[in-house]
């Protein structure tokens, strides 16, 4: 089984101790926020089959969920509207629901390691590419990330049936497309993204 503690391990080696796990989910979808999550796992700490969030089935990512709401020393969240991705383009979004859910984690980090991303922050960090595949403590961001906006979809989905989102989660798919085409937008699609402003412009050059 592949090692998903080398990163820690070494920090642990130099003193530090508080090292928090960042990643985002959400950037591809046409609808809701951007989700980002920052944890800090106990000192060695080993959860079996815990790794990136994509490579999880639907029920083991709840497991993993509630097991570290229990176990990690800290969780924070932060959560960018579509509103805001549409403001400042979904690379600055995600950087700021990374942002906060450092501000969010009850105790600080002393050192950071996310997922792919570089963020302009005081706290030292390493950005690794594919960093939910390869850090316990990412990996463990990406499950809380993604169950958090995951239950978000699927509380939408109860108010509007007709996109899907209970099984899309906001992305693209044939039936949320038709959707669109059928019964318009919402006002948590996301305007800049290219099917919606589309279907707008459409909208516009048809009146």
């Amino acid at each position: 089984m592949e090692d998903l503690y080398t990163y820690e391990r070494e920090l642990i080696k130099q003193g530090i101790t508080l090292i928090g796990g960042i990643d985002e989910v959400g950037r591809g979808p046409l609808v809701g926020p951007v989700v980002a999550a920052c944890v800090i796992l106990p000192l060695n700490y080993q959860l079996e089959g815990l790794t990136d969030s994509k490579k999880l089935s639907e029920k083991k990512r709840e497991q993993f969920y509630e097991i570290l709401k229990k176990e990690a020393l800290s969780i924070g969240v932060g959560i960018i509207s579509a509103k805001k991705i549409d403001e400042v383009n979904i690379y600055e979004a995600t950087k700021l629901a990374m942002q906060d859910a450092i501000k969010n984690c009850a105790t600080k980090p002393e050192y950071l390691l996310i997922d792919a991303m570089k963020l302009d922050t005081s706290i030292p960090s390493n950005s690794i590419i594919k960093g939910d595949s390869k850090s316990l403590s990412i990996a463990a961001a990406s499950v809380i990330a993604k169950v958090t906006r995951d239950r978000m979809l699927i509380e939408l989905d109860k108010k509007y049936p007709m996109y899907d989102f209970k099984h899309n989660k906001g992305y693209p798919t044939k039936k949320h497309l038709e959707a669109i085409n059928q019964f318009g937008i919402i006002d948590l699609h996301r305007k800049s993204y290219a099917p919606v402003k589309e279907y707008l412009e459409r909208m516009k050059n048809e009146r």
